[in-house]
């Protein structure tokens, strides 16, 4: 083609499009039409390609051309089959209203909003027979579902024209929900009553790290406060409400201050102690000498250590940690841990019983209960000890001869007996301390659901008299026994909750067992989870547990 031979052409500005066939290829442009837009079809435009031989083209920037419509020329295709060697005659010419209309009607849609209202899900009907729904078309149905917030045009769009048959056309934006308060301690109390290792990695059991002291003024804890959230909206255009954080009170106790809104200081120096949800320092009281005639009984709210000796018939309690640095000779102590380096003597009346843990190097005729450990660092005899999880005797003899030696996990020691066979009694499987609750608590129980059957049926038989006709006095005893009904409901119900739990717990207490490093001799009985054996013959090195229903005697 000369440079001056005019290109076969289809269409015209009037017409709306322009379809030109030149010999680097086909050629469209789409004029701007302000008055009433496109006026022809994308099918329209693929029909005139089709009758004039163009068969390979991208029919993605086909439609864009079409929907763009900027009146600038886009190359569709390098080839064509028309021969372009005459001039396309004016029957050739085709316009755009003589073109049939697509008159189909439009496949039908559905809009489904989540039930939280956050996304609107379109659904096409897909029907070979029906043409793809319009984009305004989508919109109606949009705002007939009342669908006003995070609507994507963009999606929409390139959702039709890919033939999605289901798509989200909108979004809400979802509520943050608030955090709770914190408390973040500036302590630890992991290490607390675990024995000290010296250079040689042996353990230390006079450096027991039974106390975390702190400082007047040291920062003990700080509450980071609860948040509220960030509001959300959903597709209606509804403000979606977040759920805001739960607060926690400054857990400040006894000896500390609040600094500021949310830290807490120690008001004094002293040892950390936690006390329900309060954190607490308690001052540690030192009796510089013997607890007896020149002391009287000590019991304070807080650490207490003695330099001396517990004499007989006095008494130590505390609210934190004992160390006693002399003996308890017939003394008592009662306390969280209890440390005695030189050890108990009994005398037939000594008590030691801790919440925790009780550590001695020896104990003679006297009685130690404790809430988890016993921790005899030389010898036990004839005594009787009790421990929530273990008994340990051992160390330089490790011997256990006489009395009763009770834990709810384990008992460990190198000798237990002797060759007279002295009576030795071991239990193990069941938490004593637990089963002496559980008792006391069904007692209490008990106690309380009689008095409360008692007061309702007095109140029932008081319910049938006109207490207006009654002296003022008797009248007023009535409304106090109407009130005491309801606290006293409570505490059943929280008894009932609490030996539930027990129970529980109890049940499922199952692995006792018996560890003798050395020997254990003839005269020694063992109850391992409730089965008895009576030890006949000497053992050594070995482990007693419990299997098929009978204490077995395994290798230590």
């Amino acid at each position: 083609m000369e440079e001056n031979e005019k290109a076969p052409q289809v269409g015209s500005e009037d017409a709306g499009y322009l379809f030109e066939f030149k010999k680097d290829g086909v050629y469209l442009t789409v004029y701007p039409n302000a008055d009433s837009g496109i006026l022809f079809e994308l099918s329209d435009m693929r029909q005139i390609l089709k009758e004039y031989g163009v068969v390979d083209y991208d029919i993605e920037l086909l439609a864009r051309v079409v929907r763009t419509a900027d009146g600038v020329p886009c190359r569709l295709a390098e080839h064509f089959e028309a021969p372009i060697g005459k001039e396309i005659e004016e029957k050739d010419t085709v316009k755009i209203d003589e073109l049939p209309p697509d008159t189909r009607e439009e496949m039908p849609i559905k809009v489904d909003v989540s039930r939280d209202g956050m996304t609107a899900t379109v659904k096409v009907d897909r029907q070979p027979s029906k043409k793809p729904p319009e984009f305004n078309t989508v919109m109606n149905a949009l705002a007939d579902k009342r669908v006003v917030f995070g609507i994507d045009e963009e999606e929409i769009k390139r959702s039709i024209e890919h033939g999605s048959s289901e798509f989200v056309a909108a979004r809400g934006v979802p509520a943050v929900n608030g955090q709770d308060a914190q408390i973040e301690k500036h302590y630890s109390l992991a290490e607390k009553g675990k024995p000290a290792k010296n250079k040689y990695n042996q353990v230390d059991y006079k450096n027991m790290n039974l106390f975390v002291l702190v400082k007047k003024g040291e920062i003990l804890a700080e509450r980071i406060p609860h948040t509220q959230g960030t509001p959300g909206k959903n597709v209606y255009g509804v403000e979606v409400r977040p759920k805001p954080g739960k607060p926690k009170p400054v857990p400040a106790g006894k000896n500390t201050e609040i600094s500021g809104e949310n830290t807490i200081v120690a008001a004094i120096d002293g040892q950390i102690v936690e006390n329900g949800n309060k954190i607490t320092v308690d001052p540690k009281f030192t009796v510089r000498g013997d607890v007896g005639v020149g002391t009287g009984n000590i019991d304070f709210d807080g650490a207490v250590e003695v330099s001396g000796t517990v004499q007989p018939g006095f008494v130590v309690k505390a609210t934190g940690d004992v160390v006693i640095n002399g003996m308890v000779s017939g003394g008592s102590i009662e306390a969280c841990n209890v440390f005695i380096k030189g050890g108990v003597q009994g005398m037939h009346r000594g008590k030691i019983t801790a919440t925790e843990d009780v550590r001695a190097t020896f104990i003679e005729n006297a009685t130690i209960e404790a809430g988890n450990a016993i921790m005899i660092a030389d010898v036990a005899l004839h005594s009787d000890l009790r421990a929530g999880k273990l008994v340990a005797v051992e160390g330089k003899r490790g011997l256990v001869t006489g009395g009763y030696l009770a834990a709810g996990e384990e008992i460990r020691a190198k000798t237990v007996g002797n060759q007279l066979y002295v009576s030795t009694r071991l239990v193990v499987g069941v938490n004593p301390m637990l089963q002496r609750q559980y008792q006391e608590t069904c007692r209490d129980y008990a106690e309380k659901k009689k008095k409360l059957s008692q007061l309702t049926k007095a109140l029932n038989t008081l319910g049938k008299i006109d207490i207006s006709k009654l002296p003022p006095a008797r009248a007023v005893q009535i409304s106090q026994m109407t009130r005491s009904q309801f606290p006293l409901a409570g505490q059943i119900e929280r008894d009932e909750k609490q030996i539930k739990e027990m129970e529980e717990q109890i049940a499922k207490m199952s692995e006792g067992r018996i560890k003798i490093d050395d020997k254990i001799y003839p005269g020694t009985k063992v109850i391992v989870n409730s089965v008895m054996k009576n030890i006949l013959t000497e053992e050594q090195h070995c482990t007693l547990s419990v299997k098929d229903d009978e204490v077995t005697v395994g290798p230590y």
